[in-house]
């Protein structure tokens, strides 16, 4: 069915209790390819049995943790096959460190919704309280929805930040799994498109691909290791684009440059000639 824009747009999305332990933000630190360096002391601090450091981006996964059924493209107003969908950007912003351990709410609306012609893009934001009251972390997030735009909407912002044109101030290469697709899903992404070699090539793909917000979790984690010495305190929100895919095994480029308060990149994976994977990477430093 055609998105009902009257009904979609601004519409309240069902609010969400959860709570997550170590062991959840460890899970989640592995699946992103922390311990690596098993025998690092800044490495194992993400890895810690009673206080990990929390990465932001765990902000991604924190409210579907242990779900195991595929997610559904279901709000008032849209009804949209998963094969259709791919993840457009994603931001976090932190307004306190993340404790190791927690209960919180979430509540969220559609804030956007834009009419691309043949395609749409729909954005959420959410915003996390704890069990104190105060807020611990916002998230926005749009999916890219093949052949539903069309609709009669508004198009929306098209324009894009320029990097730097000097030399990076960093270049990072860092190798995934070739099971890291299979060890993130435990994190609450049941996607098929993830995990099942038929669906996957059904949603034209040759092979399972890596999810956008592991790559996303692992582009943040590699910023901060090599220029925040490894201290997720740092981080006060990061957000990026998602420009293509990644696939489980394929080693990132990650170029990043000092902007003001900003570590600003680009990811692209080095075994196909360095193919776009994540644009307009802004990570804000505390």
């Amino acid at each position: 069915m055609p998105i009902d824009l009257a009904t979609a747009l601004g519409a309240t999305l069902p609010a969400r209790e959860f709570s997550w332990t170590p062991t959840d933000v460890q899970l989640y630190h592995l699946g992103l390819g922390a311990g690596a360096r098993p025998t690092d002391p800044t490495e194992l601090t993400y890895l810690d049995d009673r206080a990990p450091q929390v990465l932001p981006t765990f902000a991604t996964v924190a409210p579907t943790l242990g779900e195991t059924e595929a997610p559904k493209v279901s709000f008032p107003g849209i009804e949209i096959d998963l094969a259709k969908v791919v993840h457009g950007h994603q931001e976090v912003l932190v307004h306190r460190p993340i404790p190791a351990d927690g209960k919180a709410t979430s509540t969220g609306r559609i804030s956007e919704i834009w009419d691309k012609g043949a395609n749409a893009v729909i954005v959420q934001e959410h915003t996390v309280v704890g069990s104190d009251g105060d807020p611990l972390w916002t998230v926005r997030s749009s999916i890219f929805a093949r052949g539903e735009g069309g609709f009669g909407g508004e198009r929306g912002p098209s324009a894009k930040p320029a990097l730097p044109e000097r030399a990076p101030d960093a270049e990072l290469l860092t190798p995934t799994l070739p099971q890291q697709a299979l060890l993130y899903r435990l994190c609450g992404d049941r996607n098929p498109l993830h995990s099942d070699p038929e669906f996957a090539k059904g949603a034209g793909f040759p092979a399972p691909i890596l999810h956008g917000l592991c790559t996303y979790g692992v582009v943040c984690k590699a910023i901060t290791d090599a220029l925040l010495d490894g201290d997720a305190r740092r981080v006060g929100g990061f957000r990026a684009k998602f420009a293509g895919v990644l696939y489980p095994g394929e080693t990132l480029r990650i170029k990043v440059w000092r902007e003001g308060a900003e570590l600003i990149g680009a990811a692209t994976v080095v075994e196909r000639d360095d193919a776009p994977v994540l644009g307009e990477i802004a990570l804000r430093i505390n």
